[in-house]
This record gives C-alpha cells, sequence and structure tokens, in this order.
C-alpha cells in the first residue's frame, strides 16, 4: 500500500529538504496542492495534485480544493476499525499518513497598516484549519506538522518508529494550539470591524473580568499548615496522579512551574525543580543521560523538589531517581517497570502529564489589594532573527546553541535570574536576588559546590545588567559569551567590558522578568 503525504503550505521554509527526505528515504507519495506542488514538482519530485487525487477541480478560485471526502476521510479513517477500513476501499480513498499544512497568513496580513477588509477575509485559511483538525484527531495513525521546525523531529521518529506514538500526539495537541488561536485572532479583527468595537475585549482584556470555577480538590492546607486552601477548576483533566500522597498547594505550584517549564524542549529533558525555580535542567540524546547532567548541576537542593521529563520515562531513569526524596515526578507516560521501582515510595507521587506538556493558550491571574492582575501567560521565546550582537566578537555555532538553550530556561527563572550553560545543560543558577550580580555570584557559588567548571560557558539574564558588574563577574567566572535584553543606560559600559574580555554579547531586546 502506498505511504501518502499530503502537503500544503504557506510558508515553504525547509519544505523542499523535508519532502525530499519523505521521498527517497522513507518511500512517500506526495498530494499537493497549488504553489506547494509547483515548487515539489520544479525540484524534480513527484507530485500528485489533489484535484487529480480527489477527481475534482480546484474551484472557486482556489476556495474549494482539499474539502472532500477522499482527502478528510484518508485523514479520518481509523486503522484499528475493520468496517472504516472497508468503506475506504470500496470509495477509493487512499489513507494518508503525514500532513503538513501551515495556514494562510492572517494574523501578518490584518497587522498591516493599509489592509483592506476583503483582503483579510480572503486570508482566512478554511481548508487548512479542517486538515489539520482531522489529521490531529486521528493522530494515532497520522502525523500532523504545522510548523516548519518540527520537521527534524518527524523525519527522526520516521528512522525510529517506536517513538512516533508520542511524537504524532505531540504534534496534535500543537495543532490545536495553532487552530485555536488562528481562530482567536480571526475574531479579534472581526470585532475590531464592528461599528463600535470593544477594544478591551479584542485585546483579551474585557472592560469586566470575572471567573468562575467549580471546586476540584479541598487541600489539606495552604503554602504553610495554618493557612486554608482549596482548588479549582481543570487542573486534575491535565495530570493523571498514578500514585503517592495527595497533592499538596505546594505541589500544585512546582507542577505548574515545571509542565511550563519542560514544554520548552522537545529534544529528550529533565527539569528539576525546588520551590518553582528550575535548580538543574539538561537535554541529551536519551533520558538516562539528561537527567545526569540536570542533576550535577544541583545535588542538595533536588531533596524534596521535583522532576518533570518530556519523554517516557523508564525503569534505567527510576532506579537513578528513586534513592533521591522527590515529591514529585512528572512525565508524559511511565514504563510499567518504572511504575514497579516507584511503587516501593508509597508517598511519591508520579504524575502523567495526560493533556501534553507546556499548554501556552492561558492567562496568569494574581490577587492584589482590591481585585486581581491579568496577563497572557510569557509564552514567547523571542525570535533569534531579531536578536542582535552588540560585541565586536560574534558567537560561535556552539555558544549561539548554549544561549538558546539558557534563554529558554532563564525565563522560568524567578528575577533577578542568572543562569550559566554549556552545550545543553545548566552549570550553575542564581534566582529571585535583589542584586543581579548576586544571582550572579549565588550561580558560580553553586557550580563551584558542584565541582563544575564555567570556563567557556555562556551567561545568560532573564533582564538588562544595569552595570558592567554582574557581566564582568560572569567573565571572571569563566564565561565567554552573554545574552540578555540590553536596554541599560549603561550599555555601553557593558558591551566595552565585554569586547574587553573577547567576550562575545546579543541583545535579545526581550525581558523576561518573573515576580
Amino acid at each position: 500500500m502506498n505511504k501518502l503525504a499530503l502537503l500544503s503550505v504557506s510558508d515553504k521554509s525547509g519544505l523542499l529538504e523535508f519532502a525530499t527526505a519523505l521521498v527517497r528515504r522513507h518511500g512517500y507519495k506526495l498530494l499537493s496542492t497549488g504553489g506547494t506542488a509547483r515548487m515539489l514538482r520544479d525540484a524534480g519530485l513527484p507530485v500528485t495534485d489533489v484535484g487529480e487525487h480527489t477527481g475534482f477541480p480546484e474551484i472557486m478560485e482556489g476556495r474549494v480544493k482539499t474539502l472532500h471526502p477522499k482527502v478528510h476521510g484518508g485523514l479520518l479513517c481509523r486503522r484499528d476499525k475493520d468496517e472504516h477500513l472497508a468503506q475506504a476501499r470500496e470509495h477509493g480513498i487512499d489513507l494518508i499518513d503525514v500532513v503538513v499544512v501551515n495556514l494562510y497568513p492572517f494574523e501578518q496580513t490584518v497587522a498591516k497598516a493599509d489592509v483592506e477588509f476583503e483582503e483579510a477575509i480572503e486570508n482566512i485559511d478554511i481548508g487548512g484549519p479542517s486538515m489539520l483538525r482531522s489529521a490531529a484527531k486521528n493522530h494515532d495513525s497520522v502525523a500532523v506538522l504545522c510548523d516548519p521546525t518540527d520537521y527534524p523531529a518527524l523525519l527522526a521518529a520516521l528512522d525510529a518508529p517506536e517513538s512516533l506514538p508520542a511524537l504524532r500526539r505531540e504534534l496534535a495537541l500543537k495543532v490545536f494550539q495553532r487552530t485555536s488561536s488562528y481562530d482567536a485572532a480571526i475574531a479579534r479583527y472581526l470585532e475590531a470591524q464592528a461599528d463600535e468595537p470593544d477594544l478591551e475585549a479584542i485585546s483579551g482584556f474585557p472592560r469586566e473580568f470575572s471567573l468562575r470555577y467549580k471546586k476540584a480538590q479541598a487541600l489539606r492546607y495552604g503554602e504553610n499548615p495554618h493557612q486554608k486552601a482549596a482548588l479549582y477548576g481543570t487542573f486534575h483533566e491535565h495530570f493523571e496522579q498514578l500514585q503517592g500522597k495527595e497533592l499538596s498547594y505546594n505541589n500544585i505550584l512546582d507542577i505548574t512551574s515545571a509542565t511550563y517549564l519542560i514544554g520548552e524542549f522537545q529534544k529528550p529533558t529533565v527539569a528539576i525543580l525546588k520551590h518553582t525555580n528550575p535548580c538543574g535542567v539538561a537535554s541529551a540524546d536519551d533520558l538516562k543521560s539528561a537527567w545526569d547532567l540536570a542533576l550535577a548541576t544541583d545535588r542538595q537542593a533536588p531533596f524534596g523538589g521535583i522532576i518533570v521529563a518530556n519523554h517516557t520515562l523508564d525503569a534505567d531513569l527510576a532506579n537513578e531517581i528513586k534513592d533521591i526524596f522527590t515529591e514529585v515526578i512528572i512525565a508524559p507516560r511511565f514504563t510499567d517497570a518504572a511504575r514497579e521501582v516507584f511503587a516501593k515510595k508509597k508517598n511519591l507521587r508520579l504524575m502523567v502529564a495526560s493533556a501534553g506538556l507546556g499548554a501556552d493558550a492561558m492567562q496568569e491571574v494574581r490577587t492584589v489589594v482590591g481585585g486581581v492582575l491579568v496577563q497572557d501567560r510569557n509564552a514567547v521565546l523571542g525570535n533569534p532573527a531579531d536578536f542582535k550582537v552588540v560585541t565586536k566578537r560574534e558567537p560561535s555555532a556552539e555558544e549561539w546553541a548554549s544561549m538558546m538553550f539558557g534563554w529558554r530556561v532563564c525565563k522560568h527563572v524567578k528575577s533577578n535570574a542568572i543562569v550559566y550553560c554549556r552545550g545543553e545543560r545548566t552549570l550553575g543558577i542564581g534566582a529571585g536576588q535583589m542584586a543581579r550580580v548576586d544571582s550572579s555570584r549565588i550561580a558560580v557559588w553553586k557550580a563551584g559546590e558542584a565541582g563544575l567548571d564555567l570556563k567557556g560557558s555562556v551567561v545568560v539574564s532573564e533582564a538588562l545588567f544595569p552595570f558592567a558588574d554582574g557581566l564582568i563577574a560572569a567573565a571572571d567566572a569563566g564565561a565567554t559569551s552573554a545574552i540578555q535584553p540590553g536596554g541599560s543606560v549603561r550599555d555601553a559600559e557593558v558591551i566595552a567590558a565585554a569586547d574587553e574580555r573577547g567576550m562575545a554579547m546579543v541583545f535579545t531586546g526581550l525581558r523576561h522578568f518573573k515576580h
């Protein structure tokens, strides 16, 4: 039976290399539409137009082309149901195993100052979200990609099929997050075109704000035993507790912080947290190696902490963790053998992230005197293409990779935050100090306590260096490069200090305060 991949994209970056690998390395046949089909065909790849596949041409200026049973039947057919497969054969529906779709650029279109209403409407994608949702619904059998950065992950999983089910589920979650934000953008735009638009509502912050949650669980106490507390909402729809004591108020806060942090990474990653702050994070080719590197950052703080992994946790890693007193361990799955290891620790809470790790369509609400503060969750990393090298020396490729790893970690550390890292691992973390230089000194001290050499490391600061002293302290500790937002009145002094020491420094233009 032919293996079919359907490719129809607006953003064509990386597509040609990906499609070539699908055809020549993995034996897929390609279905495509419009400009995507032309690009693939011009590159010498065999492509079947969707209209030829369905036997029905594109009509109405391309508004109708993929909304056809031969497309959606191929996506939604359940491979484990004989009735579905028989109906597919009866109606000549070929099964589609891979879908690559990114949507018409509606958000970019309406962001233009001179956009006309008709142009905006024509950039509302209908077939794209429909295909994405069909494929994501059937992710047990279909891999769906809405983001070009996921192409390498799928190719790697096709080389190692045992990893495909987990990846397909992650990709499906990403699809529903994307289509949700896409629909929200359309709704905001249309609301703004009303005769009397509610500008506050369009921005996501209406004139009146109310919360209504059903009580989910009475908690034994709050942050401290003398404080009463309860949990409201749908927290338990996102997590399944496999064993251990009832969750506490502090556990729930830590689990939330751990989930947001680990959601930054796709490569096998382990993070260890204490009081919502990461005290060790590492990515590697496998979870066991990631654990070894994360733990090496700080062997004291994990006592009574939270461990989170973004891939299936197996018995090898369970045996490494079991002797460390840990409050909660979170993973998307645990093998049966791992559960047997942990079963001996009756109080240890094992949590399965049943709704996926790193959900990002949320606002944060915090109580203040007389009301609440509401803000979008800080889900934006920043675009490296917009970052600016401000020193005479450019970062090396290795330094850039370390910077991006540390930048992901640092946004989850309480301000003032300093992270030292090398490769895809943390070496020292300083959190929550009143002076940034003190955070740097603590991070250096923690690295020294762990016996880790900071020579050749990258120093990451979630906010600007107000003075050169923090950067100088980092250089003295062995850091050769730095990444920070910039924007201080003394930026010139900080840059000069970096140049004097041969350091490379990058300004992101984006701050990640975490109070």
